[in-house]
Formats: C-alpha cells, sequence, structure tokens
C-alpha cells in the first residue's frame, strides 16, 4: 500500500509541476507576448542577434516548443527568412535549459521557501491591474512547480521507488535504447522541459544514475520537436525545410552526444564518484545548458550551408508542379526583348485558355450542383496564380531593357494578366456559390438555367474572340466584341427581371434571390474582363477606346 502511495505522490508531482510550469509559461506569454512577436517581426539577418532572441524569448516563456512553433507561424507568413528561423530555433534550444537550472536548485534547502511565491501570487490575483495579475499568475506557477518537484523528490527518496526505477533503468541500460526512452517521454508529456525535471530529480535522489540522466536528456532534445513537428505540417515548404533541418540535427547531435559519453562512461563514473551527492542534480542541469550551447556554436556558423541541402533534399513539389504551367518565357530571353515579349504573349494565351475552362466549369457546377471538379478547378486555379505573379516579375524585369515602343506591349499584357486572374477568381466564387447551395439544399429553376446558359454561351464567343483579338491584332473583331458586352448588360437586367417576376409568380424560389444576383453580376464582370483583354490592342489599360490605336505589332 505504500508503494501505491508514493507513486501516487510521484504522478501527482508531475501533473503539479507541469501545471506550474504551464501557469508561469502562460502569465509570461501574457506579459511578453506582444513585445516578443514584434521583436520577431523587425528581425534581421544577423544570426547571432537572432540566437540570442530565440534564447531570450524560450528563457521568458519557459517553453522551447511555444517558441519553436511561433517560429513555424512567422516562416509560414513569409515573415523570416530560413536564416533568420533556424537561428531563432538554435537560440532557443539554449533558452529551454533554464529551466533545468531551477529545477536544480530544488536540491537546495531553501527551495522550500521557493513555495510560498505560488501565496504571494494569489494575493496579486485580487488586483484589478491585469499586469499584476499576469505577474500573479507568473508567481503562483512558479511556486507550484517547486511543490510539484518536492512531491517527486519525497517519491523518488522511497527506496523501494528507488530500486524500481534503478531496475528499469538497468533493463534498458543500452545508451541508445536510454536515449530512446527520453525521445518517448518527451513525446507523451510535450515537454522536454517536464523530462528533464523528472531526470533531474530522479538523478537527485540516485546519483548512481547519472550516466543514464545524460542518455536520457539528450533524447529529450529530440522529442521536444514534436510540437513544432505538427504545426510544420499544415505550413509552406520553407517551415518544412526548417522544421526537418532542425530534428535532423537535434537527431545527429543527440547521436553524437550519446555515443561520445557511451566511449567515455568508465572514467565519467570513476570521476563522478567524487561528485557530492548534493551536485548531482546541478551537474546533470550544467549538461543540458553545455550541450545546447555546444550545439549552437557548432551549428550557426553553418546555417547557410544547412540551407542549401535542406532546398535540394526537401524540394517544393507543388511550385515544381505549377511550374510546369510555364512553356515560353525564359529569364535566358531577357536580353533579347523582342524575342520575350512575343513568348509572354504566347505564355499569356495558355493562361487565358487556363481561366476559359474554369470559368465554364464554374458555371457547369452551380447550375447542374456537380462538385466532382472541385479538386480540378482548385489545382488549375493555383496555376492560374503562379502564371500571373510569374509573367508579371518576367515583365518587371523586361520593363528594365525594352524600348519604349515595348513598354506599351508590356503595360498592356501587365493588365491583361490581371483580367485573366480575375477571370479565375470568379471562377472559384461560382464554385464556392454552388458548395453554399448544395448545402442548403437549393437549385436553380429550369427556367433560369436556360438564361445562364445562354449567357454562358455570349462569353464563350467573347473569350474566341478576345483571344484572336489579342493574339492577332484583329482590329476589325473590336466592334463585335463591344456589341456582345452591351448584349451581356442588357441580359444581366432581364434576367434579374425575370428572376423576380417567377418569384411573384411562386416559381421560385425566394432564397436563391443572393446566388441568382451574384451570379449575373459575376457573369457581367467576366465580360468586362474578356473585353478589356480584346481592347488592350487600342490602349494599354484595356478600356475601351474608339478612333485610338497603340500599334502592337
Amino acid at each position: 500500500m505504500e508503494i501505491l502511495k508514493q507513486i501516487i505522490y510521484l504522478l501527482v508531482g508531475l501533473v503539479v509541476f507541469v501545471t506550474g510550469m504551464n501557469f508561469m509559461s502562460s502569465g509570461l506569454r501574457t506579459c511578453a507576448g506582444r513585445s516578443i512577436r514584434r521583436l520577431f517581426k523587425k528581425i534581421k539577418n544577423n544570426r547571432v542577434a537572432s540566437a540570442a532572441i530565440g534564447a531570450g524569448t524560450t528563457a521568458i516563456i519557459q517553453s522551447s516548443g511555444a517558441t519553436t512553433v511561433m517560429v513555424v507561424g512567422f516562416l509560414n507568413a513569409g515573415a523570416l527568412t530560413y536564416s533568420q528561423g533556424m537561428s531563432l530555433m538554435l537560440g532557443a534550444f539554449v533558452g529551454t535549459t533554464i529551466t533545468g537550472v531551477l529545477v536544480a536548485l530544488s536540491s537546495f534547502s531553501f527551495s522550500i521557501f521557493l513555495m510560498l511565491t505560488a501565496f504571494i501570487g494569489f494575493i496579486f490575483g485580487f488586483f484589478k491591474s491585469e499586469g499584476l495579475r499576469s505577474i500573479g499568475q507568473i508567481l503562483i506557477g512558479f511556486g507550484i512547480l517547486f511543490f510539484g518537484l518536492e512531491a517527486m523528490k519525497g517519491a523518488f527518496s522511497v527506496p523501494t521507488i528507488q530500486n524500481g526505477i534503478v531496475n528499469l533503468l538497468s533493463t534498458i541500460s543500452f545508451p541508445l535504447l536510454l536515449m530512446l526512452f527520453g525521445l518517448v517521454l518527451t513525446m507523451l508529456t510535450q515537454s522536454s522541459s517536464a523530462t528533464n525535471g523528472i531526470v533531474i530529480v530522479m538523478v537527485a535522489a540516485n546519483p548512481e544514475l547519472l550516466v543514464s540522466g545524460f542518455y536520457l536528456v539528450l533524447g529529450a532534445t529530440i522529442g521536444a520537436l514534436l510540437p513544432t513537428l505538427l504545426a510544420s505540417l499544415k505550413s509552406n515548404i520553407l517551415s518544412k525545410r526548417v522544421t526537418y533541418s532542425a530534428i535532423i540535427l537535434r537527431t545527429l547531435g543527440a547521436i553524437t552526444g550519446t555515443i561520445i559519453i557511451w566511449l567515455f562512461a568508465s572514467s565519467l563514473v570513476n570521476w563522478l564518484g567524487g561528485v557530492p551527492q548534493d551536485d548531482v542534480a546541478i551537474l546533470l542541469a550544467l549538461f543540458t545548458v553545455i550541450y545546447n550551447l555546444i550545439f549552437l556554436i557548432l551549428c550557426l556558423p553553418c546555417v547557410g550551408l544547412f540551407e542549401k541541402t535542406a532546398n535540394k533534399v526537401f524540394k517544393d513539389k507543388d511550385t515544381l508542379k505549377k511550374r510546369e504551367a510555364l512553356h515560353h518565357i525564359d529569364d535566358n530571353l531577357l536580353n533579347t526583348p523582342s524575342v520575350a515579349i512575343i513568348q509572354v504573349k504566347k505564355e499569356i494565351e495558355g493562361m487565358l485558355e487556363l481561366s476559359r475552362i474554369n470559368l465554364f466549369l464554374g458555371i457547369d457546377a452551380m447550375l447542374n450542383m456537380d462538385l466532382s471538379t472541385t479538386k480540378e478547378i482548385e489545382t488549375r486555379e493555383e496555376e492560374i496564380d503562379f502564371l500571373n505573379t510569374t509573367i508579371s516579375d518576367y515583365l518587371i524585369k523586361l520593363s528594365t531593357k525594352a524600348t519604349l515602343h515595348d513598354e506599351a506591349k508590356i503595360g498592356a499584357y501587365y493588365h491583361v494578366i490581371n483580367d485573366i486572374e480575375r477571370i479565375g477568381d470568379h471562377a472559384c466564387n461560382f464554385l464556392s456559390m454552388a458548395k453554399k447551395m448544395q448545402a442548403e439544399d437549393l437549385e436553380f429553376s429550369k427556367l433560369a438555367k436556360e438564361e445562364f446558359n445562354r449567357y454562358a454561351e455570349v462569353l464563350q464567343e467573347m473569350f474566341e474572340l478576345s483571344r484572336n483579338i489579342f493574339m492577332d491584332l484583329r482590329y476589325e473583331d473590336l466592334q463585335r466584341l463591344h456589341e456582345l458586352e452591351e448584349m451581356t448588360d442588357d441580359m444581366k437586367d432581364e434576367f434579374s427581371n425575370h428572376h423576380f417576376d417567377r418569384i411573384k409568380n411562386n416559381e421560385c424560389n425566394n432564397e436563391l434571390t443572393p446566388f441568382h444576383s451574384n451570379l449575373l453580376t459575376e457573369l457581367e464582370r467576366c465580360a468586362d474582363h474578356l473585353t478589356n483583354i480584346g481592347y488592350s490592342i487600342s490602349n494599354p489599360t484595356g478600356d475601351e477606346v474608339k478612333h485610338t490605336k497603340v500599334k502592337m505589332e
């Protein structure tokens, strides 16, 4: 019964310790969170400064996991580079060792008085000031942390528990297995600080386990990255590169450290025999500090090399796939602007075709409640966005080398790709509306579908005209394009009136009105964009202009 009682003390002590640590961390984040986020946004490409900020941030908020997850968020938002993100993470690994030092203080007799900070923090909780209450939360967490450590110390000091732990660690005495055990324990607690705290308290009660403790805390350095890994799974490729690089480096570092200690284990044991028992906990805490400092010193100068390696190993498959959409433009052609402009025009033609396919798939999805093409539309929309960005960047580069005559074409092309990109956006809007209509069990009437199909037929002809006018400079077709654009304006008003007539005659559901109105409006805007594309050969902005021609041959 006594053993069960001590096991309960041990488990509850662990819970209290972790709760205290989280409480303290939460209070510290509340006090310093905004300042830290502002500091992250202003960070420069100085690796040492970045590492110092990472270490300081983690020491303040008492969680390397919180810091590294924050780094992943900034990387995903494009606010940090690889070098900045990796340097911050390397610093965070040093900052997290402060918890081990705090835990080691529990081996001193004055640690009992540190628990009183919880009572002081409790008093602070009655103040109205949010700042003082946050400080109170920090003090409560600090005091509870030491209370949990005291409970664990009491359980670890019981001979039966000590013998059980010694037997367990003797069973898995192989260094790499002990390292793996520390890794798993950290993944379960999701805190290397918690693992280090447990190990330090355990070693303080059982000094003969110090070497095993080294292996356990080395394993914890890998397991601590689980929250970071989870945060990066749905992030961009840059976040993944930094996270995977950190995991690989921490794994290699932990294995190397384990092998070194393993090779010199006998000499280490002999030396440790002369270390006073009260200093063993401090020794293990100092080991975590020294190991992480050495890791930082060795890795920080090599961040550039790590980035190059990560770029080669962890390729951006999505970007590579999108790049397949490029067929004509190439940076090598920039030195011959006249050829580059011809190739840009061909690339724009392909982009226009992608938007045409998507637009009519989107219309079909709305009219027939068919969402089977959702993935196809979304993938093609990514290609359209990629082409818009890539061609825009290419045109900017080209404009620095172009003649005055060519600049007019470049200006026109820039407006054309924006019109095409907007047509692609309308297609995605149709898809979103189709999903909402399906969720609300709504569907257009047969008459409404027939009208929308007539509208789509006009847009099909406008697509063909716009493409021919733009690619072949068929000025004679501008009049027909203008007539069709005016026809779409009339059709919008006509079909809108028909819809309300059907509602009055109870031939249509009034709940369809927002969808009907939005679809008509967006179709009419597509017609405007197509008109702009056609008229871009007369006016770089794409506006309809009569009697004005900018020679685009």
